[in-house]
């Protein structure tokens, strides 16, 4: 290979490698990082609010947007807030009690994307009193919405008292 050759390719890679790096939605952004982290701290109050039958905290975490989702421990696929808040609003019916701590928090993170996988431990409390423990996977997703990080996605795996 000629000088005059492996100069251009060491070119091309350099303009797109900068072309990709300017142009994605998953570029490392530390100066966000404590913003999400405190996104998914409102999370996890508005989730154990939710156990004792307050719903409304965790209408201010969620995007209102069509395109969310929520994949919860009771199973099902929830599209659109609208239906979002609905499952909600009846898991705080149920008013399991208990609270539930996330642990290992990976954070990955671009401009406007944020995916936070992480393991959820704790206790809910069952009709009969007796607490119930909860150790699951999760994954969300936060999207920067007007300068506020969002959860426009929940996915967790299921649990078996709330399948009953």
């Amino acid at each position: 290979m000629k000088n005059s050759e492996l100069l251009l390719l060491l070119l091309s890679g350099v303009v797109f490698s900068s072309f990709f790096w300017k142009n994605t939605d998953f570029l490392p952004v530390n100066d966000d990082k404590k913003a999400v982290e405190e996104a998914v701290k409102q999370f996890y109050v508005a989730l154990n609010a939710m156990f004792e039958g307050d719903v409304e905290p965790m209408k201010s975490v969620w995007s209102h947007a069509d395109d969310v989702t929520y994949m919860g421990p009771a199973g099902g696929l929830r599209v659109g807030w609208h239906e979002v808040l609905v499952d909600w609003e009846a898991q705080a019916a149920l008013k399991l009690g208990g609270k539930i701590e996330p642990l290992d928090l990976h954070i990955m993170m671009g401009p406007k994307i944020a995916v936070v996988i992480n393991e959820e431990k704790g206790e809910n409390v069952g009709a009969d009193g007796k607490p119930l423990s909860v150790s699951i996977r999760a994954t969300h997703v936060f999207r920067k919405e007007k300068g506020q990080w969002k959860m426009i996605g929940d996915h967790t795996d299921l649990l078996p008292f709330l399948q009953e």
